[in-house]
């Protein structure tokens, strides 16, 4: 699909791609700032989810790249996660042709307004005293149970996933807050890229804007993930629950206003 684009076209995109790629560095939830900015474009909207997932691609793999600089992600660790978020991606972005989305519309904002007062009301939600960086691999099951959900909604839908892999990385593998980031921004890079794949099979992508707007998010994500390394919990989680309950307000408005 060819789209001549205006300079105010491109001003946004460049804006829109540095910011939804610095939040999902830190946070997730990109998605909620440069899948509407494609809209508005007029892009149809599988047009633009596949697009979206270019321009992804090249945020998350920069954020993974940093936070494994850093030694916060060790992929010997995470194999069966890397395999079953692999699978769970394809599964859900062949199924968002054939599953009617409504009725997730409506549930993504409970789930998201959960994930905000679980994190605001358990101080051991992002993070504790006791959890230290593992040291071997977490078991397979716990692995699969985890990463096939989570790859499976991200190829379905997306929004809000780097959220569910971070607190979900803490509950269940008790890893300190930067680790459960350095593995979320690995995961949903896979996640991306599988998804990615079927979107050009499906001719669902359009190249040019997703590479303009990857380059900024690329950008973006290097320096929230920067940031996010250096200025710990006292930064993140205050822009994690915002960036949660600005989620959840979002899909609600669109999904039952």
């Amino acid at each position: 699909m060819e789209l001549l684009l205006e300079p105010s076209s491109w001003a946004i995109l460049v804006a829109v791609g540095f910011f939804a790629g610095f939040i999902d560095a830190v946070a997730g939830g990109g998605g909620l700032l440069s899948i509407p900015a494609l809209l508005s474009l007029g892009i149809p909207p599988h047009l633009a989810l596949g697009t979206n997932k270019l321009a992804a691609s090249f945020g998350s793999s920069m954020a993974a790249l940093t936070y494994y600089r850093q030694h916060l992600f060790n992929p010997k660790f995470w194999y069966h996660a890397t395999i079953a978020t692999f699978f769970g991606a394809i599964v859900g972005t062949f199924a968002v042709y054939l599953i009617n989305t409504q009725w997730l519309e409506k549930l993504l904002p409970i789930l998201i307004i959960a994930i905000a007062l679980y994190t605001l009301l358990n101080p051991n939600a992002m993070g504790c005293k006791n959890c230290s960086p593992p040291t071997k691999a977490p078991k397979k099951n716990k692995q699969w149970l985890q990463a096939f959900p989570l790859g499976f909604y991200d190829g379905f839908a997306g929004p809000g996933v780097g959220a569910f892999w971070t607190i979900s990385s803490t509950s269940i593998h008790q890893l300190p807050i930067l680790h459960s980031c350095g593995l979320a921004r690995a995961m949903t890079l896979v996640s991306n890229l599988t998804s990615l794949v079927v979107f050009i099979i499906l001719g669902q992508v359009n190249i040019m804007i997703g590479l303009s707007m990857g380059i900024c998010m690329m950008i973006g994500s290097f320096v929230g993930a920067r940031t996010a390394i250096k200025f710990g919990i006292p930064f993140i989680k205050p822009l994690f629950i915002t960036v949660v309950v600005l989620m959840a307000a979002n899909l609600a408005w669109s999904a039952w206003v």
